[in-house]
């Protein structure tokens, strides 16, 4: 079982909805049909910087990782900011959504960013497990203010 990962492609659309679907469901989250194909067309025209990509095993599409550059008041590159990562539950523990970060940190390096960064739920503890494996948690605090 060797992975690639790759940029994701307009023939991988319904697989991607699958996992798509996963990851908001395991997040107990929705979002409107219309967000989902905005954010699907965002991410196959790398539109404002985003972009998609998928890990494939066996010729499967089994996760997904999404990430956008942003520029800094701090840094002369942007930051990277990994906004999504999911493999599908009946492939984890295969080092999936390892690949899929290397990617994105692969991809930030080529471009100079100067870091890439993530968030997730405290109460996610295989991400986080698999996250601390590459750096520790940051002395940062986030805050959401709802519009």
């Amino acid at each position: 079982m060797k992975p690639i990962v790759r940029e994701l492609r307009v023939e991988d659309k319904s697989r991607w909805l699958e996992l798509w679907a996963g990851y908001l469901e395991f997040y107990k989250s929705s979002i409107s049909n219309e967000q989902t194909e905005l954010t699907w067309v965002r991410l196959i025209s790398n539109e404002n910087k985003m972009y998609g990509f998928v890990v494939e095993v066996d010729n499967k599409l089994a996760g997904l990782a999404h990430c956008l550059f942003r520029p800094s008041t701090w840094a002369e590159h942007d930051y990277c900011y990994l906004e999504d990562l999911f493999v599908d539950t009946n492939v984890r523990n295969n080092g999936l959504g390892r690949a899929l970060m290397d990617h994105v940190i692969e991809l930030a390096k080529s471009r100079k960013a100067k870091r890439v960064y993530w968030t997730t739920q405290e109460f996610n503890a295989t991400a986080r497990k698999l996250y601390d494996s590459y750096v520790p948690v940051s002395e940062f605090v986030q805050y959401r203010y709802p519009l």
